[in-house]
This record gives C-alpha cells, structure tokens and sequence, in this order.
C-alpha cells in the first residue's frame, strides 16, 4: 500500500512540529516546507520517524517552487501564519493572499484534501485587520478548492508555545500585570496534541468541505488563564485592569520600538471578542474527536522551569519513605 504524501507548510512552527510528529509516526510520508534549511532544519529532524521526512526551503512567494511541491503531494496542510505584520509579511498577503493561491494548485493538481489552520470566532472581529484577513482566507479556500477543511482553533498552548510561556516569564518577573476588558474575555485552550489528532482524524476519516471549531475542554476567561499561570509557578502578582484607551497607547509604543511586539493595538482589537464556539459551525467533539487534556494539569508539567526552586519544587518531590 502506497503511504499518503502529506505536504506541510508552516511545518516549523509551534503546531507544525508536534504534527510531523503525529503524521509520521502513524506512517504518513511527509514534505515539510520551510523558510529557512539551516535555521529550521536541525529542530524538525529530530521530530520525524526515520524516512517518513523530508525537509525543503521554500518561499511561499516563489509560485512555481510551491506549485512544484503540491503537484507531487495527496494531501496539503497550511499551518502559515503571523500574530503581527511586518514590512515584508502582511496579514493579507500570510492569510488571504497565500492560501488562496495553495488553494488554486490543489484544485489544478487535483490533490486529495487541503487542510488550511485558522482560528476561532474571526468572523466576529470586524475591527482587526488579522481577524478580517483570516476570514477572507476562509473564503477564498472554500471558493477555490471543494475538498478543504477549514480548522479553526482557540489559543493553541503546549511547552513549544509563544502564549503560556510568555505569560509565565513576565508574571515570574513584573509586580503586576494588566488585565484587559477586566480580564473577561473567555477562551477555549486547546492543547496541541489535541489539535494534531484532530487533524489526523480528519485525515483519516476524509472530512471534507467543513469549517470546524476547534476547542478544549475548558471554558477560561482571560484572568482565570492568568490566575491559573501564576498558580502553578507559585507566584502571587497585582492584577489590575487596565483602561482600554491606556492600553491601546502602550500597545502603539511597544509596536513601534519592538521587533517583535509583546502587544499590538489589532491584538487588544482582537481580545475583546469571545474566542468560544460561535454555533456557527460544528466543533470537534461533533465529529467524536475529543480534545481532552485539562489546562490547569498540563501548564503544570513544564511550568516548574518558572518556579524558584525549579524542577525541585515541593510539587514535583518526591514522597519520601
């Protein structure tokens, strides 16, 4: 039997690699396209089983390398994304522009299922320019190619992620920290290797031409993420809500003297909506593939390098005899 060609873009990011390896060891043959060889390369071998992976630098931009690259693929999953613009990398030309077009060449190379990573509740977010170019991007794929499924997962977390890691190094270190709209906007966390078994099983079961809302199991607000951080790390910090106004100027400062903004203004935009199951569309769970694992008890297993005494902290002693 002929192992399914599975071609991954955006493969070294923080989902890609715990995908490759999800994909290869249930014995998916998979191309992994990357920005940089050399830069990337060294951290995705590691993650794939023995001659289930290949690793190509490629520029999303250079249509002919990436049409050279889906014409030899069965299945296509753009994991490509971006939290904030810079000159070269627009949300437009990341998220509306770049799939359109993947969407294009799997429909011209008759590929046998795209998958294309979104996110949560961007329909709602008419104020940020990420939100809008997401939904746009959604669209273009359903016009472009029938055989595509659209994931749209809540905040993605895990050891590997920019979010809870984040959080964790600035509560370790600041005597307080900003709540914005009173710390009440609410999320659905879904842990990583839940959102890579909802991809293979959408692979597996040959979902099709559905727009899935992809959730865990809890239902966090925005100050009971924080709580729950500080909780684990063992630290107690001020937690102060913050005028939106206030925030939104700060934000514009840190956006124009940082490379890579702790904040944006598009971002505080994006945070006052929900980022919960809309109704709009069937969840996870509506195709029984279960997302499981509880935020509170997996932060829990990496955030020690957080803690004072580290990995040596009364919670991960051992019992004595």
């Amino acid at each position: 039997m002929k192992h399914k060609e599975i071609l991954v873009f955006g493969a070294s990011g923080h989902i890609g690699r715990h995908l490759i390896r999800k994909l290869t060891k249930n014995n998916f043959k998979v191309t992994a396209a990357v920005r940089n060889f050399h830069r990337k390369a060294y951290i995705l071998k590691t993650q794939g089983n023995p001659g289930y992976l290949d690793i190509v630098e490629t520029n999303i931009y250079d249509l002919e390398a990436v049409n050279s690259l889906v014409k030899k693929a069965d299945i296509c999953i753009n994991l490509v994304g971006i939290l904030y613009e810079t000159k070269n990398n627009t949300f437009e030309n990341i998220h509306s522009s770049f799939p359109s077009v993947l969407a294009k060449l799997c429909h011209e190379n008759n590929l046998d299922q795209l998958i294309h990573v979104s996110a949560l509740g961007v329909e709602k977010a008419l104020d940020s320019k990420y939100a809008k170019s997401k939904s746009n991007g959604e669209k273009l794929i359903k016009q472009n190619f029938l055989k595509s499924t659209i994931l749209k997962p809540s905040i993605v977390y895990s050891v590997d992620d920019n979010f809870t890691t984040n959080f964790m190094t600035l509560l370790s270190i600041l005597p307080a920290f900003p709540l914005y709209y009173n710390g009440k906007t609410k999320f659905n966390p879904i842990h990583v290797s839940d959102l890579t078994e909802i991809i293979l099983q959408t692979i597996n079961q040959k979902i099709y031409s559905n727009s899935i809302e992809c959730c865990g199991p809890d239902t966090l607000t925005f100050k009971e993420i924080i709580q729950k951080l500080l909780n684990s790390i063992d630290k107690k910090r001020l937690l102060i809500p913050m005028p939106i106004s206030l925030a939104k100027i700060s934000a514009k400062m840190i956006e124009t003297f940082m490379s890579k903004p702790l904040i944006t203004v598009d971002q505080l935009n994006l945070l006052k909506y929900d980022n919960t199951p809309t109704g709009d569309f069937k969840t996870n769970f509506d195709f029984n593939i279960n997302a499981e694992k509880k935020f509170e008890q997996e932060i829990e297993k990496y955030s020690y390098m957080w803690k004072d005494s580290g990995e040596y902290s009364k919670n991960n002693q051992i019992n004595k005899l």
